[in-house]
């Protein structure tokens, strides 16, 4: 009974504070892929949610290829300047700069 209300005390004490306001989220957004491992794929930003911006990232540079700022806006990759198969995250990046891999994808080489 007395562990019970010492850990109460703490959480609501921590709440009352402003210290649970300190506690990071991850980045949300919403977003449609279509064409997933085809040789042309388009990202559409759909829902902004938590995220400042969204970015289409190489996945193995992590490099940003594109960046999608507001709700509708869609980007199309294809595959005319890529030698082989490349896969790709689309990363929702909050106010803070915490980066959240939303989705990945695959453009094909052929």
């Amino acid at each position: 009974m007395v562990a019970i209300t010492v850990i109460l005390a703490a959480v609501i004490g921590t709440f009352v504070l402003g210290l649970g306001d300190q506690i990071g989220g991850s980045a949300t957004a919403g977003v449609t892929i279509d064409g997933d491992n085809t040789t042309e794929v388009t990202v559409t930003l759909t829902n902004t949610g938590t995220a400042e911006t969204v970015e289409v990232r190489n996945s193995t540079s992590g490099s940003p290829v594109r960046t999608l700022n507001s709700t509708g806006q869609s980007v199309t990759l294809d595959n005319s300047s890529i030698s082989s198969s490349t896969r790709y995250n689309v990363v929702a990046i909050g106010p803070n700069g915490e980066a959240s891999v939303v989705r990945s994808f695959t453009v094909a080489n052929s």
